[in-house]
């Protein structure tokens, strides 16, 4: 029996145990029917309505029985999807012929050093090098090669945290995860030696801060429900066991972050809520100062500050300020270093043009904007006339580069597509451009492609906008098979760089004659702070139905059948699209998918709930709960005979969306249907009624494998079960 059932509030509800149904048994693997969980159900009562839930005892991963459930599934998927293996093969070698044998960065330079990370052929991981800067002639010398830490972990999964060298450029604070549940353990090299000290963090989350003697660093971790809450104080040379607390926040509405600031002057904490927050200034001169705070947080106003000095008025040192504060896009305003509590205008907001973010240098400011649905970047020299950067393809992007000198003479930033490599570009702040680096795909014409932008109209005529990719050989009559992609929460914008690189894997489908589409429902923030506000809490079932309207709009006349794919949240928007419309896919792509809405936020002791109520809801409020639980997946299974193919997966490691939530999910799916998810045609790896949980029972991420080929191994996996459900294998 699993432990203690960590799903409703029992203490809030209490629940009582019913009679388990008969005739219910776990297959092993090497089954060729599907692997049945034992019904085991509890009664919960939740504002008057009583709930059963069968598979509440399916919650640790480390309790043996789930993880035989759950290795059970996986091998039912592993011998499911065998008729593709060859499929599978022939997709991964393409995949992976687009990766050239060696990769090198472009390079940046900090402290009178050039760095840069080169690949080697036919490996997985990079090495961190350098040489000084301006002596092209030097030869790099080897910081850190992850390669061998991954080598030497033994796990199969390297996650990189974080590789910051100090300011003197004498230390590397380095980090990694060898699990994929992101903890992070976190080193100190002495570059002049290559040795690791004997200190060792053991836990620690992203973000980081040296001192400016290059003595001290500052870190974050997370607590038991892995929500970064402190940030702590590491003196070079003393125990990790004397660190000393610098900053902590019980408030488990927010998430702790923490960077330096570019000027080298700053440690800016930033506690991040959904729609608020509140920052916390530490000077990197003298670290063991009290951090400083900026402005209380307040439900509802956002603000981030960016170390601006020079930029003020009159020449003054201070700090550019982004908010939401009576600005629902965001303007920009100027505080000062004596009270950076006291803003004064200094960009006044743009209803039409979102403004994402600020990144100051000795020459001017750079904004990140979102504007008409795409990325886009404003270059704003202290003396000279501002200038706009737009991605030049449909559906494209541009960002900020890495940019680490706050006196360089240009800016680097990015432009990509979801077929065009990035391409990295220094733009002077007297408007020059020179090209600096340009990833490259091996053996792809990217004249071959297509891409445009449309929209398709929702329910209540909102137009949501839909990307479109395509060969120039494939027509929109109708004929052609399509993948559709989406995410549409946490004002997250779905864009060429979301994920991996699309670029080396999506000719593999479009090659084959599949269009590719990335709808943008509401709820993401492809359109700007409004989109969020109209795609959650109250508002959430405007997602399910603009991606509804997206595949509507790409079923009538442009495309034939259509698989629908998304990840985590992502995952959630497949759900409630196979619970609401199965009739419009023949496939459905749910990865490690939030389908247990209103079990998993009524649940503190688990990651992002408290955090998350500003997203999705509080469902210990009556009203919160009814609208949660009108879309929650989990409660809203499609009639067996509608259900179209659909492919689940999870991982015991991930601390985002637990395995529980698919492995219950998947479970609900298999008892409620006469075929117990084995299809129409159990010989067919996608056929109707199909259901497959293809679950990392070892080392893996939220976000699936580590290493550039184990990555596009994955993808060539998805493809391969895709082109099935597609009837194009």
């Amino acid at each position: 029996m699993a432990p203690a059932i960590r799903g409703f509030v029992t203490d809030l509800f209490p629940a009582r145990p019913v009679a388990p149904a008969p005739g219910r048994r776990v297959y092993g693997p090497g089954m060729e029917s599907p692997p049945i969980a034992p019904s085991r159900p509890v009664v919960t009562v939740l504002h008057g309505t009583e709930h059963v839930d069968p598979y509440a005892w399916i919650a640790d991963a480390g309790d043996p029985e789930v993880l035989a459930h759950l290795t059970a599934e996986r091998a039912y998927h592993d011998a499911r999807v065998a008729p593709l293996a060859a499929l599978r093969s022939e997709l991964a070698a393409e995949m992976r012929a687009r990766v050239p044998e060696s990769e090198t960065s472009p390079r940046w330079e900090s402290g009178g050093w050039s760095y840069v990370r080169v690949t080697d052929p036919g490996l997985e991981y990079s090495r961190l090098m350098r040489r000084p800067a301006g002596d092209d002639a030097a030869a790099d010398e080897v910081l850190l090669d992850l390669q061998e830490v991954h080598d030497a972990g033994g796990t199969g999964y390297l996650g990189e945290g974080l590789l910051d060298v100090s300011p003197d450029g004498r230390w590397l604070a380095w980090s990694t995860d060898a699990a994929g549940d992101e903890v992070y353990v976190l080193r100190f090299r002495d570059l002049e030696t290559g040795r690791d000290l004997e200190e060792v963090v053991p836990r620690t989350y992203y973000g980081g801060a040296w001192s400016a003697d290059s003595r001290s660093f500052l870190y974050t971790v997370h607590d038991e429900t892995y929500r970064p809450f402190q940030v702590w104080r590491h003196a070079l040379g003393t125990r990790v066991a004397d660190d000393e607390l610098v900053l902590e926040d019980l408030d488990d509405r927010l998430e702790l972050e923490l960077h330096g600031s570019r000027s080298g002057e700053w440690a800016v904490v930033s506690l991040r809520g959904r729609g608020f927050g509140e920052e916390w200034l530490v000077p990197l001169a003298d670290v063991s100062t009290p951090p400083r705070l900026v402005r209380p947080r307040r439900v509802g106003v956002e603000y981030a500050l960016e170390h601006a000095p020079g930029l003020g008025p009159g020449g003054a040192d201070g700090f550019l300020v982004v908010t939401n504060l009576d600005a629902p896009e965001f303007r920009v305003e100027w505080a000062p270093v004596a009270d950076p509590s006291a803003w004064s205008p200094f960009l006044h907001e743009d209803p039409s043009t979102r403004v994402w973010g600020v990144e100051a240098f000795s020459s001017g400011y750079v904004l990140s904007l979102r504007r008409e649905g795409a990325a886009v970047v404003r270059v704003v020299p202290r003396d000279g006339p501002a200038y706009d950067v737009v991605p030049r393809q449909a559906g494209g992007m541009v960002r900020l580069g890495r940019n680490e000198d706050a006196a360089s003479s240009a800016v680097t930033l990015v432009e990509e597509s979801f077929v065009h490599p990035a391409v990295h570009r220094d733009h002077g702040w007297d408007g020059s451009v020179r090209e600096r680096h340009r990833r490259t795909s091996v053996g792809v014409d990217l004249d071959a492609y297509v891409c445009e932008r449309r929209s398709a109209a929702a329910p209540d005529g909102t137009e949501v906008p839909v990307v479109l990719v395509r060969h120039r050989d494939t027509p929109l009559d109708g004929t052609a098979p399509c993948l559709l992609y989406g995410y549409g929460s946490y004002e997250a914008s779905c864009d060429p760089d979301w994920g991996i690189d699309w670029w080396r894997s999506l000719p593999s489908l479009l090659d084959r004659g599949v269009v590719f589409a990335v709808g943008h429902p509401r709820g993401g923030g492809e359109m700007g702070r409004r989109w969020w506000n109209d795609g959650h809490l109250a508002a959430k079932q405007n997602t399910f139905t603009d991606q509804a309207a997206v595949g509507e709009h790409l079923r009538d006349g442009l495309v034939s059948g259509v698989v629908t794919r998304g990840l985590s949240a992502g995952g959630l928007l497949q759900g409630a699209l196979y619970g609401q419309r199965p009739d419009l896919w023949v496939g459905v792509v749910a990865e490690v998918p939030f389908v247990d809405v209103v079990t998993s936020m009524l649940d503190t002791s688990v990651p992002l709930t408290a955090q998350e109520w500003l997203e999705w809801g509080d469902p210990r409020e009556p009203e919160q709960y009814a609208r949660m639980a009108a879309y929650t997946p989990m409660w809203h299974l499609p009639e067996p005979g509608e259900r179209p193919a659909l492919l689940v997966t999870g991982a015991v490691h991930d601390p985002r969306v637990l395995v529980r939530e698919p492995a219950r999910w998947v479970a609900r799916l298999r008892a409620s249907d006469p075929a117990q998810g084995a299809g129409v045609d159990p010989a067919a790896p996608a056929s109707p009624g199909t259901v497959l949980f293809r679950c990392e029972t070892g080392a893996g991420a939220h976000g699936g494998p580590s290493g550039r080929y184990a990555e596009l191994e994955y993808e060539a996996e998805v493809a391969a079960w895709v082109l099935a459900a597609l009837g194009r294998p």
